[in-house]
């Protein structure tokens, strides 16, 4: 009997540890966009360093950190700007210098979001399924899902990118108080992260955030059933809140949560709204969903421009 020639696919790629173990801090992603789009040889100028006012591992992390939140897009080694990159850190953009959380809660949305370049944290947040962990759960897990793709992972890579993750979203306590990294990492404000008992233990914040503005929910919810070739003019709650890559996964909220962010922008917004059949709650939009949440976005950020004026 002859062997079938039907070949399994081959294994999806990852991406780990390009960060070179600097998690993102304050200014690097402005200062990275304003320097490419002045010259997008910037990351390859052997004067980066002193342009950047980093080390030269700094200046690979700076040009990683801003691919992976996607305000600029490499083509042949060149960096420029992505369409999101202008509207959130041009000089007239939605929050150049991300004073606002929400700028913060969006950038943390378009790093997780498909194309990923950051796989560590897509499993972090989309398939790990601890509430409360140690260290060495979640290093555990994620070696057992890198063994999914194509390619050996260093152990090393691996736990570099759980120390990254943690330092990047949780206050690192000492005696003293938190440490310089956790006061020089603006993702720690989102308290998405918590280090609980005895330090050696972290815990996701689940339920709504008192920093996440209901119109980033729902833009992001909508920017979800884009990317999803979703072709009817509806999403179900319970999509947005629990399937990987969701709303719900990414800022760690409920149904009840995206509801009632849906139904307080919806208020303003009438093109969208919650239906309900027998049931079954959905978000229901009368456009297409992408450019429905640009407007969303473009609305709220120029209202915070107008109060702060």
């Amino acid at each position: 009997m002859a062997k079938s020639s039907v070949k399994a696919p081959p294994k999806p790629t990852a991406i780990f540890a390009r960060h070179e173990t600097f998690h993102p801090r304050f200014g690097w992603l402005k200062k990275g966009y304003d320097l490419a789009v002045s010259d997008p040889d910037i990351f390859l100028q052997e004067d980066a360093p002193v342009l950047l006012g980093v080390g030269k591992n700094m200046v690979r992390s700076i040009r990683y950190w801003c691919g992976a939140f996607k305000v600029l897009e490499e083509r042949d080694r060149h960096s420029f700007p992505t369409a999101f990159g202008q509207q959130m850190l041009d000089d007239e953009g939605w929050d150049p210098f991300l004073e606002n959380p929400a700028s913060l809660w969006l950038l943390h949305w378009n790093l997780l979001k498909e194309p990923c370049t950051a796989t560590a944290w897509a499993f972090t947040f989309n398939q790990f399924a601890a509430t409360e962990f140690t260290t060495e759960n979640l290093r555990d897990d994620l070696q057992e899902y890198a063994e999914g793709f194509s390619g050996k992972t260093a152990d090393s890579s691996l736990k570099k990118d759980v120390s990254c993750i943690l330092r990047m979203y949780a206050e690192q306590e000492s005696k003293k108080g938190p440490t310089e990294d956790s006061i020089d990492c603006p993702f720690t404000e989102l308290r998405l992260l918590y280090n609980v008992g005895d330090g050696r233990r972290y815990e996701f914040q689940v339920g709504p955030k008192e920093t996440l503005p209901a119109e980033i929910v729902v833009a992001a919810c909508l920017e979800f059933a884009h990317a999803s070739e979703n072709e009817s003019s509806a999403m179900g709650i319970s999509r947005l809140a629990h399937l990987p890559g969701s709303p719900g996964r990414v800022f760690k909220l409920s149904e009840a949560a995206i509801a009632e962010a849906i139904e307080q922008v919806a208020r303003q917004h009438k093109y969208l709204y919650i239906s309900d059949s027998a049931g079954l709650q959905q978000l229901q939009y009368d456009s297409q969903p992408d450019v429905m949440a640009e407007a969303i976005l473009d609305d709220y950020f120029a209202a915070q421009r107008v109060a702060i004026s």
